[in-house]
């Protein structure tokens, strides 16, 4: 069984939904990472995130435009010369990659998780 929190810590948890506008290599990173532009939308705008995705989307062009969910709360995180401002969440897939969390359908940028 998972560990219990109360619903209110859940709350302080911000997750937005962002497409991906840009997707670059990221070599000086010690594992494979892509680096990430995302669009929140006007009322966020645009967040940087460094995400371990170049083994499950080796095309990284399959990426663009692709609606995501992110925490955009954490505070941001340095890896390499990189600032990484967003988390994109997905999940470990069958084959032992990551699959991405996306909406089943396109939705406004920056809708909010709840």
């Amino acid at each position: 069984m998972a560990e219990q929190i109360r619903f209110e810590d859940f709350e302080k948890v911000d997750i937005r939904v962002g497409e991906i506008v840009e997707v670059r290599d990221f070599p000086k990173a010690r594992k494979p990472l892509y680096r990430l532009r995302v669009d929140f939308g006007p009322g966020f705008g645009e967040m940087h995130s460094a995400a371990g995705l170049p083994d499950s989307y080796p095309e990284r062009e399959s990426l663009l435009g692709k609606q995501v969910f992110a925490v955009v709360n954490f505070p941001p995180r340095r890896i390499a010369d990189f600032e990484s401002q967003c988390l994109i969440l997905g999940v470990p897939d069958e084959a032992g990659g990551l699959s991405l969390l996306d909406p089943d359908r396109r939705v406004p940028l920056g809708g909010k998780v709840f």
